[in-house]
C-alpha cells in the first residue's frame, strides 16, 4: 500500500519538475528574444530596419557594423574610456570592500547592523538628487571631463553593494579554518590573502561581475560629467539619436558591440556568478 502511494507521489513530482523546466525555458527565450532581434536589426539596411512592421526575412548586410567602426567618430576612445573606468573602478571596490565586509562578519564590529544600514542609506536617495552637487565640485575641481572623476564615483556608486554581498559570502567562512590560521602564526593580511580570498573566490567573481557590470552600463554620472576626452560608450551611443532621425541599424550594431564585453564576461563567469550566488544564500 505504501509502494503505491509512493509511486503516484513520485510522478506528481516528476510532472512539476517538466513543468518547471519549461517554465524556465520560456522565461530563458523572452530574456534572450530582445537581444536576438537586436543582433537581427543590425544586420539589416536602414530602409528594412525601418520599416512596419519591421522586415525579417530582409537581406543581412553589414553596413551598420561598418558605419559604426568606420563612420565620423571613431567609438574606440569611449570603448577604451569605459574600459578604463569599469575595470580600476571594480578593482578599487574589491580592495575595500573585502576587509570591511570581514569586519562585518568574522571579526563584527560595534553596532554593525547600524553600519550596515548606513551603507544601505547611502542607496536610498536618487541618483538625480545629487547630480548638481557633484557637477558643481566637479566644475570648481576643473575635474571635468575627466574619466578619473568616474572611477572615483563609480567605485563610490558600486561600494554599497559589495560590501553587502560579501559580507554574506564571507559569513559562510568556517571559524575553525581562522583558527587554525591564527594557531599556525598568520597575521591578518595573510589570512585575508591566503585563507578566506580562496574559500570566497566564486563570491569576489559574483561581486566584480555585477560590479563591472553596473560600471560599464552607467549613464546618467557620464552624460552630465563628460564631454569629448572622457566619454563613455554608452554616452557614445546617445549620438545615434539625431536631428535627422533614429539610425536604427547602426543604433542596434552599436549596442551589440557595447553590450559585447559585459557578455562575454557574463558566460565566461557563468560557473563563478552561479557559485557565488548561492555561496551566500539563507539555508
Amino acid at each position: 500500500m505504501s509502494s503505491t502511494g509512493t509511486a503516484p507521489a513520485g510522478k506528481r513530482r516528476e510532472r512539476g519538475g517538466a513543468w518547471l523546466t519549461l517554465l524556465a525555458w520560456i522565461v530563458g527565450i523572452l530574456f534572450v528574444l530582445p537581444v536576438v532581434w537586436m543582433v537581427l536589426t543590425s544586420l539589416h539596411s536602414e530602409a528594412d530596419a525601418a520599416t512596419n512592421p519591421p522586415s525579417v526575412l530582409a537581406p543581412l548586410t553589414l553596413e551598420g557594423y561598418r558605419e559604426f567602426f568606420g563612420g565620423g567618430a571613431s567609438p574606440w576612445p569611449p570603448l577604451l574610456n569605459s574600459l578604463t573606468a569599469s575595470v580600476l573602478s571594480t578593482a578599487l571596490v574589491l580592495l575595500l570592500a573585502f576587509p570591511a565586509a570581514y569586519a562585518l562578519s568574522i571579526r563584527p564590529v560595534k553596532k554593525w547592523t547600524d553600519v550596515l544600514f548606513f551603507f544601505l542609506s547611502t542607496k536610498m536617495l536618487p541618483v538625480v538628487a545629487g547630480l548638481l552637487p557633484l557637477y558643481l565640485f566637479a566644475q570648481n575641481a576643473r575635474l571635468l571631463d575627466n574619466i578619473w572623476l568616474l572611477v572615483v564615483f563609480y567605485t563610490s556608486m558600486n561600494l554599497p553593494i559589495a560590501v553587502w554581498m560579501m559580507r554574506s559570502f564571507l559569513s559562510e567562512v568556517p571559524v575553525e579554518m581562522l583558527e587554525a590560521a591564527s594557531m599556525d602564526g598568520a597575521n591578518l593580511s595573510r589570512t585575508l590573502r591566503s585563507v578566506i580570498a580562496p574559500v570566497v573566490m566564486p563570491g569576489i567573481a559574483a561581486t566584480a561581475l555585477i560590479c563591472f557590470i553596473f560600471s560599464w552600463n552607467e549613464l546618467l554620472f557620464a552624460r552630465v560629467l563628460t564631454a569629448t576626452v572622457a566619454e563613455t560608450a554608452p554616452v557614445f551611443l546617445t549620438s545615434f539619436v539625431t536631428s535627422q532621425g533614429l539610425f536604427l541599424a547602426q543604433l542596434c550594431a552599436a549596442a551589440f558591440v557595447v553590450s559585447l564585453p559585459v557578455l562575454v564576461a557574463g558566460f565566461a563567469a557563468q560557473d563563478k556568478l552561479v557559485q557565488g550566488l548561492s555561496l551566500g544564500s539563507v539555508k
